[in-house]
Order: structure tokens, then sequence, then C-alpha cells
């Protein structure tokens, strides 16, 4: 037992030693074409992935650090720093996981997914497509992080094999990331193009078009994420029921929930120019509906019980990846990077558009892909103003790649539920998104190229 112990904590010390010359070799590979503190910002992201990935040390602890370490080199004050781990989205993810709590404390997840098995072949592949397919749709409408919530803690109840559940896990969160890019309202992303469309005078891209051009890449992605995930467990079987249990109270109440949430999310849900929804904020939904299950007559949660079951170092990752999406803009180290894409204007268009899929895509996977596109659209809108190369279609490659962020558990909310649940580790995430990554960067270029210039 000590002799173990012992190992283990060589191994650690072994980790966090190779995480540190990651991150010294960052910074002096680009000190010498990036400003210091740029270069210090370049070299702590390295150090916080490394960590993240080795898991020398545990994931709240990492996810922690940015606290410690943007002050400590002037990248962020410290106020600067601990305000993006209250950043609203936290509090949407608070109030999904209560819900979550629920569904499994009155056992309503076995009900559930045993439903969702009737409608699909008892098939491992045929699970694994189905979760795509239907997380996909669902985050075409709604949020990918409510999304991602609402299913997770119902599919990784349809199987007891835990290679089952890492693939269940990475569908759902992947299945709502692509998602997301099927509707103009689907993602911020998408949102933040129209405007930009919007100010600089462009003609706006009707729903239902977008719809069209987009559809192509989002039912190739949706395939090759199924047919990837479904590789080596055809010899691996779901099991359900063949006789439902009847619903007992408690699992009424919580579906009561469930379903006022689902349908309040719908009407909330704009869809310009037929609805504008309701106006409300997702996490004031989310919590709201979280925190009723604390209020009778519904009173499933108990604060002193339940309250333990969040994943609070899931939180602290979120406030990381904020805190270095603020990071990225603050130092101007976003600036740097879309000046290297300038520079790039001379290349065959298609070659520059490929440039700019890869840039998007690799770099959304350490910052917040909103504040990425929030920088970069202005940046390609001139670019493609001086050069006379086509706008709408640079653009809109831009902001569907902004999605494509499959790799790490800070690139998006999907991926941190997905790693919440602890059956995934960042190292399969890794191994998935990158091949993931590669497809989708290969899928919107030829669709672009071939199908979006006839309709742009």
């Amino acid at each position: 037992m000590i002799c173990c112990r012992n190992n283990m904590v060589t191994v650690q010390i072994k980790n966090l030693l190779i995480a540190v010359i990651i991150g010294v070799m960052f910074f002096a590979l680009s000190v010498a074409f990036v400003t210091t503190v740029q270069a210090l910002l370049i070299g702590s992201i390295a150090l916080l992935v490394a960590l993240w990935s080795n898991e020398a040390l545990p994931l709240g602890v990492v996810s922690l650090l940015p606290i410690i370490l943007f002050p400590a080199f002037s990248i962020l004050h410290v106020k600067e720093t601990t305000v993006n781990y209250a950043h609203p989205i936290i509090y949407l993810f608070l109030g999904g996981f209560l819900l979550a709590i629920a569904v499994e404390k009155s056992g309503l997840h076995r009900w559930i997914s045993d439903k969702i098995l009737s409608f699909f072949p008892n098939t491992a592949r045929g699970i694994i497509f189905s979760l795509v397919i239907t997380s996909g749709l669902l985050s075409s409408v709604l949020s990918n992080t409510t999304t991602t919530l609402l299913l997770i803690s119902i599919a990784l109840f349809l199987s007891d094999e835990i290679r089952l559940k890492v693939r269940f896990a990475l569908a759902i969160a992947y299945g709502a990331s692509v998602g997301g890019i099927l509707t103009p309202i689907g993602t911020p992303p998408n949102l933040i193009l129209l405007g930009i469309m919007q100010d600089k005078g462009m003609e706006l891209i009707p729903f239902f078009q977008w719809m069209l051009m987009v559809a192509p890449v989002v039912l190739g992605m949706l395939l090759v994420v199924g047919f990837v995930l479904s590789l080596g467990v055809n010899n691996l079987h779901v099991q359900r029921q063949d006789h439902l249990e009847p619903l007992n109270a408690d699992q009424k109440k919580v579906l009561y929930v469930l379903g006022g949430l689902i349908a309040v999310l719908l009407v909330n849900a704009p869809i310009k120019p037929y609805w504008s929804g309701l106006g409300m904020s997702e996490p004031l939904i989310l919590l709201s509906a979280g925190l009723i299950l604390f209020v009778p007559p519904f009173h499933q949660l108990e604060w002193k019980e339940d309250a333990k079951k969040v994943p609070y170092e899931i939180m602290f990752l979120f406030g990381a990846g904020f805190s270095i999406a603020k990071a990225f803009s603050q130092t101007g180290l976003a600036d740097e990077f879309a000046s290297y894409l300038v520079s790039m204007t001379t290349l065959d268009p298609l070659l520059l558009l490929f440039a700019i899929a890869v840039l998007i895509t690799f770099t959304t996977e350490i910052t917040s892909n909103t504040a990425l596109i929030s920088i970069m659209l202005p940046i390609i809108y001139s670019v493609a103003q001086q050069t006379g190369i086509n706008t709408t279609l640079f653009m809109m490659v831009a902001t569907v790649c902004a999605s494509y962020a499959f790799m790490l558990p800070i690139a998006t909310a999907p991926n941190a539920i997905a790693m919440s649940s602890g059956v995934v580790h960042i190292k399969t995430m890794a191994k998935y998104g990158v091949i993931f990554n590669i497809v989708g960067i290969c899928i919107i270029v030829l669709v672009a190229e071939i199908f979006w210039k006839a309709l742009l």
C-alpha cells in the first residue's frame, strides 16, 4: 500500500515538472514574437493545459490557478480574474445540475432512459447515434449547455459499461456543439455574425437559408461523430426493462419541473423574424428550475445532503476558461493572432479559407468562442474588403469553426459537463477531439467551396 502510494506521488511530481517545463518552453518560444506579458499568458495557458491533460493536480486546483498566475505575471488584476468565476453561465450550470441530481435521486432517469431506448435499436451503436442526433436537434433551438445538462444525467444510466458511458457522454457533448450551428439562434457566435453583418450594412442571411446552407455541415459532422464514437462497441449491449414501472409521486414532481422547464425554454427561444421570444435569460430559467426543487410542494432536494453532489470543480473550470478569454482580449494577444491572419491575404483564396478554418478551430479550444468570434469577424470583414474575397463566405466559415471545439474541457460548456460526469478523461476527449477538429475543418471548407459559393 505504501509502495503504491509512493509510486503515485512520484508520477504526480514527474507530471508536474513536465507541465512546468512545457509552460516555460512555450514562453521561451513565443517571447521573440510577442510582448513579454503576452508570452507569459501563452506559457501560463500551456502550463494549465498540460496540468489538465496529465492530471498532475486535481481538476479544481488547476482551474483556480489563473487567480494566482494572472495577477502574479501582471496579465490581469485579481478582481479582473476572479469576476470570471461568477459568470452567468456558471449559474445556468448550477441550476442544471440541481435538476440532474433530483432526476437521479428520484430514479426518474431509469424511466426516461428506458423510454428513449424503446424508440431506437437496442444496440450500443443505435443509442450513440440517437444521442448525437437528439442532442444536435435540441441544441439548434436551446443553448448547447442546457441541452447537455438535460441529457447527460439520463444517458449515463443507459449502461453500466464504462466504455459506453464515455461514448454516451461525448456523443451528447459533441452533438450539442454541432447542433448549435444549424440555426442562427443555436449558439452565440451565430448571433454575433448576424449583428456584425447588420452593423456593416451587409445583407442578412434569412433563417431558413441559414439552415439550408449549414445542413450538409451539420449532417456530415453528426454522422462522423456517431460513426467514430461507435467504433469498437458492437459487442457491447444496452439492457432495458421490458415493462416500465409506473411513476411514483416524487418522479412525477421532478417530471413536471422538467416538462415545464423545456416548455419555457422553447417559448423563450426567439425565431426571428417570426417570434421574438420571452426575453428571459437561460441562466435565470435553469437556476429557478433547480432551486424550486428545494421548495414545497416539490421539495425533492435537501441542501445539506444534495448540494454536496454538485461538481464545483467544473464551475471553477468554467471560471478558468472565461479568465483565459478575458486575458486574450486584455493583453492584445487576440489582436496579434488577427494580424497574422492579415499577413496571409496573399494566399490563394482556398488556402486562405483553410487557414482561417484552422486558426479559428484550434484557437477556440483555449478561449471563449464568443470572445474570439467578436474579435475576428470585424478583422475578417476588413481583410475581405481589402482583397475582394467573398465576405459573407469567409465570415460564415469562421463562425461555424468557432463551434468546432472538441478537444479540451475549457473549450465549451458541453465538454466541461462531459468531464463532470466523472467517466471522461481529458486524454480521451483530446484523442477524439483532434479527429473531429480535422474532419470538421475539411467538411466546412469543402461545403463552402462547392455549395455556399453557389448560394452567396
